[in-house]
This record gives structure tokens, C-alpha cells and sequence, in this order.
């Protein structure tokens, strides 16, 4: 298991008083995007394709804690854009830290060596690097050289100073079983305290539509690692037991996208973390006016090839509550990689996509401008 005992006892004892209190949604992980400028321009991300209006907008101390306090889960996952770029990032995390919430820091540490100083070591706080699989895979999905070795480093750098760390790898098409089964056993060895694996999501706007896995190679590519790493019990995956079970064809879920709400400098993002169909300024008005029904897979076309942890994770940990005897089989065999799969969702009633990223950006920049029209060109300070 790759999370600690108190995180999952305490998640754990949230969900299923969410289950009895009969609640049917709620939120299982605050995604936040307190900026979206990253230091890297990663071929597969469709998160920083932004005019620079955009690009400077920072989510305040103030705006990030009023979202835990809105949406109430347990934990929270902040992303970007590239964290370690807002000067408040440190501010931020103690704030959620004296909430008693899990952080799970995402970056592509570029920039710990030199801010990890401003941090302490908490059982409520993790690092998560961005590593997609080994030097050359990595270097070749961030599309720069180096950028691996000096993940590495900061993740050395972190363990001696007694923080918590995990990497977060994200999967493309072309991916080698063996190389990636191969790179978590160094990385099992190196004493990393957690691995989270998804395969990626095409979003709208990524420069590189052509390397996203479609389910059928999703499915039987985690048979392939996994069946090198003993059904997934050699390595700590952070990822629940039955999400890596669907992700290796042997559940049929669908996605419950209120499990991860998205807190963007937009706004609450519709209707998930991978989609922008518009804005809400609540988390209340994100779940009350959000036409969940008209999403998902076999329900719309931009979530057809889906199978990514923000939104599949909330339903594995549903179905682990309502079912614990499925957690007890996988826990004694591993997980199934050989024989059928479980079938596949119709997606032949699914309704067209709705291409509206640009419609969203244009109606943020116009706001930005009227807001405040000398600042509209001025590139914010990142420290």
C-alpha cells in the first residue's frame, strides 16, 4: 500500500459516513489550480495553452482555503501550471496543513532545491514529482533533457530532510511495459513512499493529439506491467486496488467527476478536472447546476477513451466500500491480468463533443481586461 495508515483510516472513516448519511456525491479530493504558467512545455498537457493574461493570474491565499472550506474534502492535490511558481505556494500549504487536510504537492521539481527550505516535513504533506517512467521516457514526455535527473535529485534531496514523496506517472500510447515495470522496481528500491499511475487524458488543446491511449490499449497495457510486477503487489501504489483493477480491464465503472472538483484561477471547472465546459463561481453551485447525467463514458464523446484517476478513483472507492470483500481478493492475489475482461460500456448513443475551450478563454481574458486594463500585458513576479 502506498499511503500511510492515518490517510487511509481517516478518508476511510469520511466516505463511509458520507455512505451511510446516504450521500450520492461528494468529494472525495479537492483539485486545485492556484495558476496555470508552468516551466515546462510538455507535449501531452492542454493546462498552460493560455494567453498571458490568463498565464498571470494567481488564486490568492484567501480564494484557496475558502475552497477546502467550501467543498470539505479530506484531502486536497495541487497542481497547475507548475506550484513552486506562486509565491504564496508554502503560505498555502501550512493553511492546509492547520485544517488537518492531506496535501499532496504536485510538481516537476525544477525548482524544489531551492524552495524546499520553506517547508516542513508533516504527516498531512507530501511531495508528488512528475516522473513518466525513466531518463529517456521522462525527458522525451517534458519534452527537454535533464528534466529527469534533476527530479532524481530533488526526490534524494527530500527523503534525507524526512519529507514524504511519491511520483506521479502519467501513461502514453507507444509506452513499453517492461521499461515501465522495470523503472518502478528502481523506484521501489530508491525508497519511495508511493507510486500514482494514470493513463493520460487528450485533452482539448494538447499539442500532441496522437500519443493518448484509447481503452482497449489502456486496458491491456496495465495487464502487461502488472503481470511483471505480481499483479501490482511489488510496488506501493497510491492509486485504490480496484481503480488499478479497472484500469487493467477487470471492472466496469463509470467515472464519478465530483469525487475530484477542480478550484481554477476560471473558477469551479465543469463538469471535472479533464473537461471545461464552464465555470461556476461555488463548489455548491458546481454540484447543484452541473448536468452530471449528460457525462461520462457512452454518454459524451470527449470521454470516450477516459479512464483517468480524477475520475474513476471516487468510483473504486465507492464500489470498496459497498463490496470489501473484492479489496480482500486483490489484497491475497494480486490483480488479474490474464483470461476475459470485463465488458466494455456502449458508446454507440454517446452525444457529439462540445468544443468551447477557446469560447472559455476568450469571455476569462475579456473579464481580465475590463478588471483591470493596465495589467492585462504585465507578466506577475513568480517569486
Amino acid at each position: 500500500m502506498g499511503l500511510p495508515l492515518q490517510q487511509v483510516a481517516r478518508i476511510g472513516a469520511y466516505v463511509m459516513k458520507k455512505h451511510w448519511s446516504g450521500e450520492k456525491r461528494y468529494p472525495l479530493v479537492l483539485m486545485l489550480e492556484p495558476l496555470l504558467r508552468c516551466n515546462l512545455a510538455c507535449a501531452g498537457c492542454g493546462k498552460i495553452d493560455y494567453p498571458d493574461e490568463i498565464l498571470n493570474q494567481r488564486l490568492s491565499y484567501e480564494q484557496c482555503m475558502a475552497a477546502i472550506d467550501e467543498c470539505g474534502a479530506p484531502a486536497v492535490s495541487i497542481a497547475g501550471g507548475e506550484p513552486l511558481l506562486h509565491r504564496d505556494m508554502p503560505k498555502i500549504v501550512k493553511g492546509y496543513i492547520e485544517r488537518k487536510k492531506f496535501v499532496i504537492l504536485c510538481t516537476n521539481a525544477l525548482l524544489m532545491t531551492k524552495k524546499i527550505d520553506q517547508y516542513e516535513p508533516d504527516p498531512f504533506f507530501t511531495w508528488s514529482i512528475h516522473l513518466d517512467g525513466d531518463q529517456a521516457m521522462h525527458d522525451k514526455s517534458v519534452c527537454q533533457d535533464g528534466v529527469y535527473q534533476k527530479a532524481v535529485e530533488a526526490i534524494q534531496l527530500a527523503k534525507s530532510k524526512g519529507f514524504r514523496v511519491q511520483i506521479n506517472c502519467t501513461v502514453f500510447d507507444g509506452a513499453d511495459p517492461e521499461r515501465l515495470a522495470s523503472f518502478f522496481d528502481e523506484m521501489e528500491e530508491a525508497g519511495l513512499d508511493g507510486i500514482t499511475i494514470s493513463p493520460g487524458y487528450a485533452y482539448e488543446r494538447a499539442p500532441d493529439q496522437e500519443h493518448f491511449l484509447n481503452r482497449a490499449k489502456t486496458k491491456q497495457f496495465f495487464r502487461d506491467v502488472l503481470k511483471r510486477g505480481k499483479g501490482g503487489k511489488a510496488w506501493s501504489f497510491t492509486n485504490s486496488p480496484l481503480f488499478m483493477d479497472f484500469l487493467a480491464g477487470n471492472q466496469t465503472y463509470e467515472c464519478s467527476p465530483w469525487s475530484m472538483p477542480l478550484r481554477t484561477v476560471f473558477g469551479w471547472q465543469k463538469p471535472c478536472y479533464l473537461i471545461g465546459e464552464g465555470y461556476v463561481k461555488s463548489f455548491k453551485e458546481l454540484m447543484e447546476d452541473t448536468e452530471w447525467e449528460d457525462y461520462g463514458v457512452g454518454k459524451y464523446e470527449k470521454c470516450a477513451d477516459c479512464m483517468v484517476h480524477c475520475g474513476f478513483e471516487g468510483t473504486a472507492t465507492t464500489d470498496a466500500v459497498k463490496n470489501p470483500l473484492k479489496m480482500l481478493g486483490l489484497a491475497m492475489k494480486g490483480i488479474k491480468t490474464e483470461g476475459a475482461m470485463a465488458p466494455e460500456i456502449d458508446l454507440s448513443n454517446q452525444r457529439r463533443a462540445n468544443y468551447v475551450f477557446s469560447e472559455q478563454v476568450d469571455k476569462k481574458v475579456t473579464e481580465i481586461r475590463i478588471a483591470n486594463p493596465r495589467a492585462s500585458n504585465k507578466v506577475v513576479a513568480a517569486e
